[in-house]
């Protein structure tokens, strides 16, 4: 277990890191007795730093809730972010490849809430009843720190969340059957990764109950009108700048972005 100095100190690096996109040490070498507690309060403090610099929490995202992703990071159970609006971008967009350190892009549904939802003992019904929308999304990830990386490193690297694509057709939640939503991800005209949404915990919405509970343990809940992130049904794709990408979700529309 840290010290709150320590923590802080980690979160100040990750700020640095982010502000000068220049990898640090994983803060698990840098601090040994690191554990999930302390990187959540990291999160806390680097969250804290980047809403006093005017960026305002909009969600939150799950990561590693597919085992497509859990494989890809060498992980065995899912973590969650903060979603902020100033990394939020919409269908179209041209994004700057040298924002991020060494961006990654996955295929993942939104949940856009109706109403609040808390836990404890959410379940996926919970969910679903308290969702106003889905739309298909893409995530930025973006990692901080070097790797190889413990669980710690990535929770307290918020998740390795970069940034939010929205687009594509907005949906409730019972319109479809959200467990067989399927997409393809392409790169340059190419087809690098395909998926469908059950690979996330069995049901997208899975994800979000595990995250409700989780935020109820810390005092925390999903607010209306916030967005979550539901979590990747592909592996991550690299980006570079030139690239042009298309998400295509079938009925549910696409997403297509360019990164200059």
């Amino acid at each position: 277990m840290l010290t709150e100095e320590q923590r802080r100190r980690g979160a100040e690096d990750i700020l640095r890191a982010e502000r000068e996109r220049k990898p640090i040490p994983q803060l698990s070498k840098t601090f040994p007795g690191m554990e999930i507690e302390d990187a959540y309060r990291v999160q806390d403090l680097w969250a804290e730093g980047r809403i006093a610099k005017g960026a305002r929490v909009i969600g939150h995202k799950i990561g590693l809730t597919s085992r497509a992703m859990q494989m890809a990071s060498k992980m065995t159970e899912p973590d969650y972010g903060r979603i902020l609006d100033d990394a939020s971008y919409s269908d179209g967009a041209r994004i700057k490849a040298s924002d991020f350190i060494k961006p990654r892009l996955e295929v993942e549904l939104a949940f856009i809430m109706g109403q609040e939802l808390k836990g404890p003992n959410a379940q996926v019904f919970d969910v679903m009843r308290a969702t106003e929308f889905v739309t298909p999304a893409l995530e930025i990830i973006d990692y901080r720190t070097e790797v190889p990386r413990a669980i710690v490193d990535t929770i307290a690297d918020n998740a390795a969340f970069g940034a939010i694509v929205v687009g594509g057709r907005t949906i409730g939640p019972m319109d479809v059957d959200i467990r067989w939503v399927g997409a393809t991800l392409s790169k340059n005209g190419i087809i690098e990764e395909s998926g469908v949404s059950a690979a996330i915990m069995g049901h997208p919405a899975a994800g979000i109950a595990w995250l409700v509970n989780k935020l109820h343990a810390v005092g925390g809940k999903l607010e209306k009108g916030q967005i979550v992130l539901a979590g990747s049904f592909t592996r991550p794709v690299d980006i570079i700048a030139g690239d042009v990408i298309h998400a295509d979700y079938g009925p549910l529309g696409a997403i297509g972005v360019s990164f200059v």
